[in-house]
């Protein structure tokens, strides 16, 4: 995923906007309203160009689902708030962009408010979902076409005992954060292969860009850390509520531990990520450590080599008796040179044996074998 990626900044009202008041998202699509209207045995999915084409089918079907893609007309979001009985601060809440996930009861309803993640080639894509609960239907609101719904989509078109479940409408909301809560696991696992690859190119080859790289996966850790963390909370008001069934609760139960499950697995990576600088600094001084033992023995090594040659380098007056014998002999040159390579191999031999020469080497881990 590119660094260069910029997260989408939180929408809010300007300051002293009288509260209830929608706004039109920057850059939000016209709406697309498609309705899928079922019983026990029947079901019936259908697109509507405008909110008062839903009125019939309302009357028609016992449960209704009710999704809009694209927030890009208050005019449809307030038609469907006064279809629906809607409170005008949760139909605010739809369109101000960014709202911590929550679950709020009202006297007709309960709206709910989370964030839908995506992982694109730029990086991490959230999206605000907005679900109000009825007696009898579920209304969803997202930002723009595409979700994480097919799933739940073919389990409600499914004849038989499974489609007896969604008649509950609290039950056809349970499935649909589950489904938005079982999105982050991929990615999760997308995480955790990226931090494999960057422990092993911090162990192996140590580079700066590793420490971009790191950061990069901490801020969408952190990004994903802001949308699970109040989910727990959420659910846990949503299952508190009237409009779910004593026999459904057992279920948002289960999609509670599916956040715990998914906040220890992100709480994981994020120490794993924080990690991955130390190992680097760890490695770089290591690293770093080794090039001056190599240039320490090589200065080492010639530190007699210049002793030697600056003791027979000196002019002394070759007419005394207490010169130096070898300024005069044959084999002076050869003996200086032999008593060089002399102290090079008796320096080495003493090294060799200090260990001080070669990389120490990690004992082998003989627990796999």
């Amino acid at each position: 995923m590119s660094r260069n990626h910029r997260k989408r900044r939180f929408q809010r009202p300007a300051p002293g906007t009288a509260p209830g008041t929608l706004a039109v998202p920057e850059g939000s699509q016209q709406p697309k309203i498609t309705l899928i209207g079922y019983d026990p045995t029947n079901l019936e999915e259908y697109s509507a160009e405008n909110v008062d084409q839903l009125k019939p089918l309302l009357q028609k079907w016992p449960t209704v689902w009710i999704n809009v893609d694209g927030l890009g007309s208050t005019d449809v979001i307030s038609a469907l708030g006064k279809m629906f009985g809607l409170h005008l601060l949760a139909l605010e809440d739809v369109t101000h962009l960014g709202q911590r996930p929550k679950a709020e009861q009202y006297e007709n309803n309960v709206f709910i408010t989370t964030q839908m993640i995506h992982a694109r080639a730029e990086g991490l894509e959230t999206e605000q979902i907005s679900i109000f609960i009825g007696k009898n239907f579920v209304l969803t609101f997202q930002e723009r076409a595409g979700d994480c719904f097919d799933p739940v989509r073919k389990r409600l078109k499914a004849a038989g005992v499974p489609r007896q479940h969604f008649m509950h409408s609290d039950y056809l909301a349970y499935t649909l954060l589950d489904a938005i809560i079982d999105e982050y696991f991929p990615i999760l696992e997308m995480f955790g292969d990226r931090l494999d690859l960057i422990e092993d190119q911090v162990v192996s080859h140590p580079e700066r860009s590793v420490i971009g790289d790191t950061h990069q996966v901490k801020r969408e850790l952190q990004q994903m850390r802001r949308n699970l963390w109040p989910m727990r909370e959420m659910i846990s008001n949503f299952s508190s509520t009237s409009f779910v069934d004593e026999k459904n609760r057992p279920y948002l139960r289960d999609c509670s531990d599916h956040v715990i499950q998914a906040l220890d697995m992100l709480e994981t990576f994020r120490e794993r990520a924080s990690g991955l600088v130390d190992i680097y600094l760890s490695s770089i001084s290591a690293h770093m450590n080794e090039i001056m033992k190599v240039l320490t023995i090589i200065a080492t090594i010639f530190m007699p080599l210049s002793f030697i040659a600056s003791l027979y380098g000196m002019n002394f007056d070759t007419t005394s008796p207490w010169n130096m014998p070898e300024l005069h002999w044959r084999y002076g040159y050869l003996y200086s040179l032999g008593l060089m390579a002399l102290s090079i191999i008796a320096m080495l031999i003493y090294f060799r044996r200090k260990g001080w020469l070669g990389v120490v080497r990690q004992p082998e881990d003989k627990t796999d074998r």
